[in-house]
């Protein structure tokens, strides 16, 4: 079996599989490699939130190489140029935060590509095609391997969500609840119904088209809620909050045998 330069999870997604990953914003490649081991199908490495910078990403890239689990990653803005350099270092696909219009979805998914379909620079000499020896093959494959994310979070992108599925190329509408909450002006009341009503808009939108719904949770409580409103591309959490969980866990175990 020759190797893979495109490591890709596009084909599985937009056949409606349900693919299940988790978030990576501590920077760390340790905590990476634990992640990839544990049989998720996808990580998100975290640039627009996360700790990590370009140097934290490529060793978390090259941790997360051997395992099974497909890396992707957010970006921190909508910039031709931060896709080129993410791109070339090996991500199978790009996570956009705050798309609010049909071009904006355009621009994000042709920096993915290269032309004609998009405008991508080519290079050789780069991480994701092997340094050379892997280019063919890469250019070949990653204009339909490579996964398109776009995050909707926002009141204006909800009003556009018609014209942003309809983008080509714009495989997943990722609904960022904490801040499509925020946009619509009931932040953290995941209940409410202009939140649920959202909500359930950008699915339909996604079933229309032909795209794919993805969510984050923070809870387990909230699986069962979120494969019944139709998302199939699920983010449970983060290295960070499960670091979190688990040392208050320590911290509470000694207080409850007298620690004071």
């Amino acid at each position: 079996m020759g190797v893979r330069y495109v490591k890709s999870i596009r084909d599985r997604a937009l056949k409606g599989e349900m693919l299940c990953g988790t978030f990576l914003n501590l920077g760390s490649s340790l905590t990476a490699e634990i992640a990839g081991k544990v049989g998720l199908d996808w990580l998100l490495i975290d640039m627009e939130h996360g700790a990590g910078n370009r140097n934290e990403l490529l060793f978390q890239l090259q941790a997360i190489e051997s395992s099974p689990a497909v890396p992707l990653v957010r970006i921190a803005w909508n910039d031709p140029v931060i896709f080129k350099q993410v791109l070339d270092l090996g991500a199978s696909g790009i996570m956009v935060p705050y798309v609010q219009t049909a071009e904006e979805a355009r621009r994000a998914a042709a920096s993915l590509r290269y032309p004609p379909a998009g405008m991508r620079g080519v290079a050789v000499m780069n991480r994701a095609c092997g340094f050379g020896p892997g280019f063919d093959e890469y250019f070949a494959t990653a204009n339909s391997k490579l996964l398109t994310m776009l995050q909707i979070e926002s009141h204006d992108a909800i009003q556009n969500i018609e014209e942003i599925a309809a983008v080509e190329g714009a495989d997943v509408l990722f609904v960022g609840p904490m801040d499509l909450s925020v946009g619509l002006g009931v932040p953290q009341q995941w209940e409410h119904p202009t939140l649920r009503k959202a909500i359930a808009k950008v699915v339909n939108a996604c079933h229309r088209a032909g795209k794919i719904a993805g969510t984050i949770i923070s809870d387990e409580t909230q699986l069962e809620r979120a494969v019944a409103d139709g998302f199939t591309m699920l983010a449970y959490g983060s290295d960070g909050a499960v670091m979190v969980k688990g040392m208050r866990a320590i911290a509470d175990s000694f207080q409850r045998h007298g620690r004071r």
